[in-house]
């Protein structure tokens, strides 16, 4: 673990203040959730909490399942990093965080179908070497937005509107997965 030489106390309440450039760095806003582990030595872990990271290996089957029956890449992601990925390389993807504008695109539940527009960049540094996209936002039940399933062409193949369907239904159904 990495030492930040940033001492906080406890006040009489049980709270401590997490510096605003840890929340910054880390992209924790105001009213996230955080989960709390302990360790052996008596650390206190702090973790952003990612509902769609509680159904990863559910996740991935998913997008695995989607890039079989469709012959595109798939992305699964939560509100900060790429939680599965399918028919891409996942040591280029997986865990990533995602990029600014994927993050607007999510919290403004923003669904988009790039053609021959600029396609969105999905994580930081990613290169764009896909032609075609299609973006749908991932709202729980509770109509919190969670994260996107994504699907990306890399060919010049069009993306169908069938296609679009699919991923609309992709998330709809992850959405309501989180209680």
């Amino acid at each position: 673990m990495r030492a930040t030489g940033i001492v906080r106390r406890i006040d009489d309440l049980g709270r401590v203040v997490i510096p605003k450039e840890i929340r910054r760095t880390l992209r924790i806003k105001e009213g996230d959730p955080l989960e709390i582990f302990t360790a052996k030595d008596g650390e206190v872990i702090l973790k952003k909490y990612s509902p769609i990271g509680e159904l990863n290996d559910f996740s991935q089957e998913y997008a695995e399942t989607l890039a079989e029956n469709t012959g595109l890449g798939v992305v699964i992601t939560d509100l900060d990093s790429i939680v599965s990925v399918a028919k891409l390389s996942k040591k280029e993807y997986k865990d990533r965080s995602i990029s600014r504008e994927l993050e607007d695109l999510i919290e403004n539940r923003v669904s988009i179908l790039a053609k021959d527009t600029r396609v969105v960049p999905i994580y930081r540094e990613d290169n764009n070497e896909y032609k075609k996209q299609v973006i749908v936002p991932i709202i729980s039940t509770s109509g919190d937005a969670i994260g996107a399933v994504i699907f990306v062409n890399k060919e010049k193949e069009e993306i169908e509107e069938s296609d679009e369907k699919l991923a609309k239904v992709a998330a709809g159904f992850l959405g309501k997965q989180i209680q």
